[in-house]
């Protein structure tokens, strides 16, 4: 069934006009060697582009005039494409995961937590591990500090701990982790979900029956 009112599609704009698609009688020039040549007439920059096998790109259409930039057209969105994953990775590292566990938390657990810390990582992440203490557990805080850098040193060949865990108050552990730079962790693969071994019990003592 043909629809009554066919659709039209406006032709896409290009990001950067280019040679002959620039609109404007004059622009700023700047070379391939990122010197400013001044301004010229369009004429002249598409000559000066031609005479050195390159492209003549629109790099500040909003301009007065408009910045022009003579270029390997390649190059130019090679260099652009490189920019703005460098840019995401920055948007990336300015967020962070968190991540909560317990001092009692199942090594199966942990394993899955320690997993997704790798992840978040290798996204260039930052990551808090969080460990809350609730009733009895207050009184035996080095079972949480032990879980809390055991955790750490699983993922250390990813991030690193910022600063020493802390504790917030009387219930919360904290730590952040900060992913290292690409080159000097491990490539990223698909994690194995391995039993992360758990920390000791703290012992108990039963009281003497009352006489």
């Amino acid at each position: 069934m043909s629809r009554p009112f066919p659709r039209s599609y406006q032709p896409r704009e290009p990001l950067h006009r280019r040679n002959g698609k620039i609109r404007a009688r004059e622009v700023r020039v700047i070379g391939e060697d990122k010197q400013q040549l001044g301004v010229m007439s369009l004429n002249d920059a598409l000559t000066m582009a031609r005479n050195a096998g390159l492209d003549l790109i629109e790099t500040v259409a909003s301009a007065v005039p408009p910045v022009c930039r003579i270029v390997d057209y390649g190059k130019f969105l090679y260099e652009e494409s490189k920019r703005n994953k460098e840019s995401q990775a920055k948007q990336a590292g300015s967020k962070m995961k968190e991540l909560q566990i317990s001092p009692a938390i199942d090594p199966h657990d942990l394993a899955v937590k320690r997993d997704h810390a790798i992840k978040f990582l290798c996204d260039d992440m930052k990551v808090r591990i969080k460990l809350r203490f609730r009733g009895r557990q207050k009184a035996h805080k080095e079972i949480g500090f032990q879980v809390v850098n055991k955790f750490v040193q699983d993922v250390a060949q990813y991030g690193q701990a910022d600063s020493p865990p802390k504790l917030l108050g009387d219930r919360d552990l904290n730590v952040v982790l900060s992913p290292l730079p690409k080159s000097k962790r491990p490539r990223a693969t698909k994690q194995e979900t391995r039993p992360v071994e758990k920390a000791p019990e703290p012992e108990t003592v039963e009281a003497p029956a009352a006489d």
